[in-house]
């Protein structure tokens, strides 16, 4: 059965007091109607219709791919007149209906919702509310049976005790839909053409509408103000952790975690409070992350550890390697087995071979580091020279003494040696001493500047 999907993501976000559009506000680093579109691409929908309004230029440059095809409401008369707009470009046996501020809304729930439709059934997806104020309200008849939606400031007393709330989810079958919208009024409190009304108008031409319902509330919230998008980032958040607990990983504080974007995890990982993974991050076994670490788009190999307050782009890190307290490794940045990055030490494009070691205070950029290379306290690769990029080559077994500033491009043997506070302007042969300092004078009898006194 082929199947058509339509995001609904016209509205302007009044409360949001915002000039991004309110589908573009991020929960979990990614915009909400982002997590929808890929929601909606699980399905593998013939075609996918999002319906924009409001800042309908931001939203298709940020988003736009060759899957999606945009459709302009102009007015925004309500989510009938919303839908209608896509009608044209809709040929699938069954349209799902989607909303563009419910990022939480879960591939598994959608699929059971198609499940329920047919030429004679609609599937409407329902949820049970503790306060159901602001919902639609789920009218059945005496046999249980659904047969309409009423609206919150169109409902009656008796129906705003209704507890099972109506999350605007809907899928019906393509053919029928041309009908039921072309049928909608606007004669309501809003004056708006209410999709919700096809349900009543599948029920009166005989069609039966079947429920699936959401697994707790916070699948289906959306986002109208600050307030509700923050609550969508920490339930977000609770969901990534609870899974990643599942998938055998220890989170310290399952409240202090931060998921924003995909992650890859092995057994045995700890990681402490504070920790923000972002982009697509790879954690293989006994790999342990300290807290306060940001990781973006980084490759973990089993037994890193990752200590305290370090930060990691684009990196990739070898088995049993380590780095920080208060590291830097920034894209291109790759650590040998066993190697050692240590504190207020930052590599950029910078390669360490197995087991060497970068203790603290150093700046290697654009650099290929042998095994067992050992790089002192102050160390600098001078690679930029205002203009272009030049690399640093050290062999095996290198040392590096402090304070040393290596000037590219440059390149020390196997075994080479230089003394502490050098500047290496030459290539040094393998095994040799390279000393590039000034000569040390002692002047005898220098006196100190005096501070004068204050007029």
């Amino acid at each position: 059965m082929s199947l058509d999907v339509v995001i609904l993501a016209a509205g302007q976000g009044t409360r949001m007091r915002s000039a991004l559009p309110k589908v573009l506000h991020p929960v979990a680093g990614r915009p909400m109607l982002g997590h929808v579109l890929n929601t909606a691409r699980a399905l593998s929908p013939r075609s996918i219709q999002v319906v924009i309004g409001h800042g309908a230029e931001q939203v298709r440059a940020q988003l736009a791919a060759d899957d999606l095809n945009f459709v302009l409401q102009v007015e925004q008369l309500g989510t009938g007149h919303a839908v209608a707009q896509a009608l044209p470009h809709l040929a699938a046996d069954t349209v799902l209906i989607l909303y563009g501020d419910v990022p939480l809304i879960r591939r598994e729930t959608l699929e059971q919702l198609l499940t329920l439709v047919s030429p004679t059934q609609i599937g409407l997806l329902t949820v049970e509310l503790a306060d159901p104020t602001g919902y639609g309200r789920i009218i059945r008849n005496g046999a249980g049976e659904v047969e309409a939606i009423v609206e919150q400031k169109d409902a009656s007393e008796a129906q705003r005790a209704i507890r099972e709330g109506n999350t605007g989810i809907l899928a019906v079958p393509g053919a029928r839909l041309a009908d039921w919208l072309g049928r909608l009024s606007n004669s309501n409190a809003q004056g708006e053409y209410y999709l919700t009304d096809v349900i009543a108008m599948a029920v009166a031409d005989g069609l039966r509408v079947q429920t699936a319902h959401a697994g707790d509330e916070t699948e289906v919230l959306g986002a109208n103000d600050r307030i509700q998008l923050a609550q969508l980032e920490r339930y977000y958040q609770q969901r990534a952790a609870r899974e990643l607990m599942a998938r055998g990983v220890t989170l310290l504080d399952p409240a202090r975690f931060d998921l924003r974007g995909e992650v890859e995890v092995g057994r045995d990982v700890l990681i402490d409070i504070n920790v923000v993974l972002e982009g697509r991050v790879v954690i293989e076994d006994g790999v342990s992350i300290g807290p306060n670490c940001v990781i973006r788009d980084s490759v973990l190999r089993r037994g890193v550890q990752v200590k305290a307050n370090s930060v990691l782009e684009g990196a990739e890190l070898g088995e049993g390697a380590d780095c920080g307290p208060f590291a830097r490794l920034r894209p291109g940045a790759k650590l040998g087995a066993r190697a050692h990055v240590g504190n207020f030490v930052e590599l950029k494009n910078a390669e360490l071979g197995e087991g060497a070691k970068a203790g603290h205070l150093a700046y290697l950029g654009d650099a290929q580091i042998g095994a067992r290379t050992n790089i002192g306290a102050g160390t600098i690769t001078c690679n930029y020279d205002g203009a272009n990029k030049h690399r640093t080559v050290m062999g095996e077994d290198v040392f590096i003494g402090s304070n040393s500033s290596l000037v590219a491009p440059v390149t020390l043997g196997a075994g080479a040696t230089t003394g502490a506070g050098s500047i290496i302007t030459g290539d040094v042969p393998a095994g040799a001493l390279a000393v590039g300092r000034a000569k040390q004078r002692n002047i005898e009898g220098w006196k100190r500047p005096v501070k004068q006194p204050k007029g």
